[in-house]
């Protein structure tokens, strides 16, 4: 009710219920439950890493700027390298032999890349990362990458058990069937949606992720059509997140996009053409797994063009 307001909250409310113009939520139960709270929980945890990681980049910027230029991401041989020689001045005075046997010494790394050290050496010896505060600076850097990895860990593991709960779900199998869902974002929806069996219609999909059009208009003035953004905030951001690998790696999808931003009539921006595209993948997801049928690209094909001679006709 986008007329709600406070002055008549209790007097809209009692008069719905009066009427019995509500619905009961569904409650998730089992597989549906599970991976609704571990995907929340798993989602919280990146969130936590992402903290963790800016606070690392922070760090080096003050102390080591030129750190990133030889490791753009921190994967394993970055971390050792920070847990073993943070400071240029661990590093500047170093021979590469020396040290790639120091970084061989740790657990997580038994193959340093040697022109990765040769580099490492060069931009230590003239780095203009600042020297004062390093003890403390110390303690944080080797707090924070003991941190980084423990996360990394608990992700892993806890999207290992998420995958495995999703697997033994029937929509598993026929929603891999659809080029460019890999096997996290199939979780997330899942966790999302859960059963697309407890939908009657794919229509209920796409007003749960808040994508129905609504019109601001009063009087003689006409607004605007926009998405009403009222459902579930998680899976409306996830389609979005999805449709941009999808409209590169599915020819269908590419396609599609392709004729919405470059039709004669009535051609779409591409944000545009992006939100009508995840009603489409909403559809696609319903029949898919609703009809146990694996996508089929040919026939997507076939309906858009079907559909394109039509409109022109």
């Amino acid at each position: 009710m986008p007329t709600k307001h406070d002055a008549k909250d209790a007097l809209v409310i009692a008069r719905l219920v009066k009427d019995g113009r509500f619905s009961y939520p569904r409650i998730l139960h089992e597989v549906e439950a599970e991976l609704r709270a571990g995907s929340t929980f798993r989602e919280s945890l990146i969130k936590e890493r992402n903290a963790v990681h800016n606070q690392m980049i922070r760090w080096l910027d003050r102390y080591f700027p030129e750190f990133v230029q030889v490791f753009p991401s921190f994967g394993k041989m970055a971390l050792v390298v920070l847990e073993k020689t943070p400071f240029p001045m661990d590093i500047a005075s170093q021979t590469i032999e020396g040290l790639m046997e120091r970084y061989r010494q740790s657990e997580a790394l038994k193959c340093p890349q040697k022109p990765k050290v040769q580099k490492l050496l060069e931009m230590a010896r003239h780095s203009i990362g600042i020297t004062e505060g390093q003890q403390m600076a110390r303690i944080e850097i080797a707090t924070l990458v003991r941190r980084y990895r423990q996360l990394e860990q608990e992700i892993a593991a806890l999207t290992e058990e998420l995958t495995a709960l999703a697997q033994t779900t029937v929509e598993y199998e026929w929603l891999q069937t659809i080029p460019g869902l890999g096997e996290a974002t199939i979780i997330e929806l899942l966790s999302e949606i859960g059963s697309f069996h407890q939908y009657q219609d794919p229509r209920q999909l796409i007003k749960l992720a808040g994508l129905t059009l609504k019109e601001h208009s009063s009087g003689q003035h006409k607004g605007q059509k926009r998405i009403s953004k009222r459902g579930r905030r998680r899976l409306r951001a996830l389609l979005f997140r999805v449709m941009i690998p999808l409209i590169r790696h599915n020819k269908a999808f590419r396609t599609l996009h392709e004729y919405y931003t470059t039709r004669p009539v009535n051609p779409l921006r591409k944000k545009q053409s992006i939100v009508v595209l995840c009603g489409k993948l909403l559809k696609i997801l319903y029949a898919v797994c609703v009809k146990q049928q694996a996508f089929d690209e040919e026939r997507m094909m076939q309906d858009i063009f079907s559909s394109t001679q039509a409109q022109a006709a």
